[in-house]
Parts: structure tokens; sequence; C-alpha cells
């Protein structure tokens, strides 16, 4: 899956956010069941078809602490990094991406190079909220990614703290934490 979604996510994440909260206590009375009610099997596979763009806008967004990690891994100051490997859309700061290169920066021979510094949004692939529901799974998960129906089971407690916290995420973006 490209991560093409990410934008309109985090631009959409205040709206969803005071959506949830105006909700009314009948409404959150009801639990509706999810699809992912009994688990899903999920363990990467190293493919490196999640670091790929797909002809979609496919922005690896960076918190203040991607930004930090990533400086300290690399064995630079922050400032250096972001003049060597970021760009800002809408002032959110992004991994550059090359013209003509669909990959991203720091994949090479399909494998991640900065794995242990990658930034929260490759870390909660692909529990993202929005392919949370049946259809957006199969068409841009299931479909896309060898990953899928592989390894443990992730659990719907665990499942749900991973979307909480890629919310969590995208309200860092946005607020420039």
């Amino acid at each position: 899956m490209s991560q093409g979604l990410r934008l309109e996510s985090v631009c959409r994440a205040n709206y969803d956010g005071q959506m949830s909260e105006n909700k009314g206590s009948a409404a959150s009375a009801v639990k509706k069941e999810v699809f992912y009610e009994q688990g899903l099997r999920f363990e990467c596979q190293g493919s490196g078809k999640c670091c790929t763009s797909h002809g979609e806008f496919g922005f690896v967004f960076l918190t203040l602490e991607d930004r930090e990690r990533f400086a300290k891994h690399l064995g630079l100051s922050v400032e250096a990094f972001l003049t060597k490997y970021c760009d800002q859309t809408n002032g959110i700061y992004h991994l550059k991406e090359e013209k003509g290169r669909p990959d991203c920066l720091f994949l090479k021979n399909k494998q991640c190079t900065v794995y242990e510094a990658r930034p929260n949004q490759c870390r909660t692939w692909p529990f993202w909220p929005e392919v949370m529901n049946a259809k957006a799974w199969k068409s841009e998960v299931e479909d896309f990614c060898p990953g899928v129906g592989k390894g443990r089971i992730w659990t719907k407690s665990e499942i749900e703290e991973i979307v909480k916290r890629d919310k969590e995420n995208e309200r860092k973006l946005l607020s420039g934490k």
C-alpha cells in the first residue's frame, strides 16, 4: 500500500476527533462488532511494498519525535537531518521524495536501512485508522501486503491500541510536535 491516504487522514484528524467527542451516550453505548473482532494475522515479510509510492501522494510524515530519532540514528543534528532528508508540505515535515524514484529514500534492496529509527507512521502499519474497515482492509492491505495472513494473530485490543497510537501521531503532526 502506498501511503497515499496519509495526507487526507492527517488533515481529517481534527474533524474525526471532534465528531467522536460529540457522539451521544446512547450511540456510545451500542457496541459495534468490527471485522477484526477475532484479531488479524500479520507479520512483516520485508517485501518493501509499503515503502514504495504507487503513483499517489505517498509522503512519510515525521513528528518531532521521529525527526529527533532519525537524526540520532544517523549521527546528525536535527537541523542537518532536516536539510538533507526532509521537505515540508502545509507546514508538516516529511521525507523527501526523489523525482522518478517511488521508493522511500531509506529503502535499499527491498530492506529498510533505518528500521530501528523508522517513523511512527511506519511503526503502526498496517493498522492505520483509514484502513480499519473490511472494505479498505481488503483493497488497501490484504490484496497488497504479503504479510497479511502470516505470523501471529494480533488481538482486537492490540490493534485498537496501535490505531490509537496512530491517531495520536496524527494529532502531533497537525500541532507541529
